[in-house]
């Protein structure tokens, strides 16, 4: 694993690169645009992480931004913002073995929560089966998510993907410090 991914609309790149990420319930303090959806986030408000905190309480960051989310939302202004794995050595910091708001899924203190992740599916190209349940299973084990406590800093953050060009250079002008590149195949181009 060399980064981890968190989508952001272009118009939250500035904010992000000076303050870091946040988790939905730091981030409703701060004006910004949502790529959520609003049925997701009523399973996510209520959820808690066991022996955790609430799933609101934490920055959602996926190991591959390729996923059902991703599908649905994708857009030039759609942005995926690359992050240092060194996140999951910080404190507090949960695995999940799928998305996390889905009610099969096990969370996992990190960085040994990794060992409980099928690595074939969590970077699979395509989650889609013949049968309806296990492309299911397959699509939330897609959508493996690590678990970071209010803020991820900018320190961490290495970049960023853009589906175009000319996303690519409103990138480099709201974030000049960070490595951007064009990566269409993340947005299933």
């Amino acid at each position: 694993m060399t980064e981890l991914h968190y989508m952001a609309p272009m118009a939250n790149l500035a904010s992000i690169a000076s303050l870091g990420l946040m988790s939905h319930a730091r981030a409703s303090d701060v004006a910004h645009d949502s790529v959520a959806l609003a049925d997701v986030q009523d399973r996510r408000a209520g959820k808690r992480v066991p022996g955790g905190r609430l799933l609101h309480e934490y920055v959602n960051l996926y190991f591959d931004a390729r996923n059902a989310m991703m599908w649905m939302r994708r857009s030039d202004d759609l942005v995926v913002v690359r992050i240092a794995p060194a996140v999951l050595d910080l404190d507090g910091v949960v695995v999940s073995d799928g998305n996390a708001a889905n009610g099969p899924t096990r969370f996992f203190p990190s960085p040994g929560g990794l060992a409980n992740l099928d690595a074939e599916r969590v970077y699979a190209e395509w989650w889609t089966h013949d049968d309806y349940w296990e492309q299911q299973e397959r699509k939330r084990q897609r959508q493996a998510e690590v678990l970071v406590p209010d803020v991820v800093s900018p320190e961490h953050i290495l970049g960023c993907y853009t589906w175009r060009s000319s996303a690519a250079q409103e990138c480099r002008r709201l974030a000049a410090h960070w490595a951007v590149e064009v990566n269409a195949h993340v947005y299933f181009a």
